[in-house]
């Protein structure tokens, strides 16, 4: 492939909305530079793009000096990818994607290549869970005591005040109860957490491929340390379009709740209140971007209260 690459317009507008105009142009003009610069550090053969990739990395097939298939990632950097290098490094392959090399402050790996166009998605939702409830359990490992990632604790601190600032911000666009059972909640959890853990903590369906040497393997973590029960709030929201769309979707969103708990054997109430929390901060900051899926994120946090 010798063309300059072009930055999908998907991209750009995830960028431009999620990472702020002037962080988000610089990355993205120089993305097309990038991958001509990794390929050659990397001594890689750029096969093609990998369409429509991630919402904020641009991804390629590529082929190693050996021949060997490899993915080429470019992301941006922030305070939830920044550490991605460090759990793949951690979890060495198993359960996730192998990790090949790595330029982190640049937001730049080479990952083996699993099958991108097969994800969870595309089993009925039973399967698709209990998969993933499998992949999950095997990113559970213990951290290196001079760990870097950040703790859920210091995540919960910063959502316990991010929570009720922006809810004030956008005028209130839930109820307010909801708001402060959510900031107790922070106080509450992060405080009595059993033990901590390598989290995933973005493992929704879309986010497990299929794998050559595995069946499934996870990609696109946004680490943090933590109790595992922290680590199911993606799932408990995933496939969110179907969930809304449901005659009962409170009835299945709790029954979700239930299943995975005791699937992996936590508690059902610190996965409803992790969840809870991780609906109400995400959808209120989707709602302060303008983002979309905001309304219904607050949705799934109100049937979970």
């Amino acid at each position: 492939m010798n063309d300059r690459v072009e930055v999908p317009e998907r991209l750009t507008r995830t960028a431009l909305r999620w990472c702020g105009e002037e962080a988000a142009r610089a990355w993205l003009a120089g993305l097309p530079d990038t991958v001509a610069e990794y390929a050659a550090r990397w001594d890689l053969t750029v096969e093609r793009p990998i369409i429509p990739g991630g919402a904020l990395s641009l991804t390629f097939l590529v082929r190693r000096a050996d021949d060997t298939p490899a993915t080429l990632k470019l992301g941006f950097v922030d305070r939830y990818t920044a550490h991605e290098p460090t759990a793949l490094a951690l979890w060495d392959g198993a359960g996730a994607v192998r990790l090949l090399e790595a330029d982190p402050a640049r937001g730049a790996l080479l990952l083996e290549r699993l099958q991108p166009d097969v994800s969870l998605r595309s089993l009925a939702e039973d399967r698709a869970m209990l998969e993933a409830a499998e992949v999950v359990r095997r990113l559970w490992v213990a951290p290196p005591a001079d760990c870097p990632i950040e703790p859920v604790a210091e995540r919960a601190g910063h959502w316990g005040e991010s929570i009720p600032r922006r809810h004030a911000d956008l005028a209130g666009p839930c109820p307010k109860a909801l708001v402060d059972e959510a900031v107790a909640l922070c106080a509450e959890l992060a405080a009595s957490q059993p033990e901590v853990v390598v989290l995933h903590t973005d493992c929704h369906h879309g986010n497990v491929l299929a794998g050559t040497r595995a069946k499934w393997l996870a990609i696109d973590p946004r680490p943090m340390l933590g109790e595992r029960a922290f680590d199911l709030g993606p799932l408990v929201r995933d496939r969110m379009a179907t969930v809304v769309a449901e005659p009962r979707p409170q009835a299945l969103v709790r029954r979700r709740v239930t299943w995975l708990a005791n699937a992996l054997d936590l508690d059902p109430e610190r996965v409803r209140g992790w969840a809870l929390v991780q609906a109400l901060a995400l959808g209120l900051w989707c709602l302060s971007v303008d983002d979309p899926a905001g309304e219904d994120l607050l949705s799934v946090a109100e049937w979970l209260s």
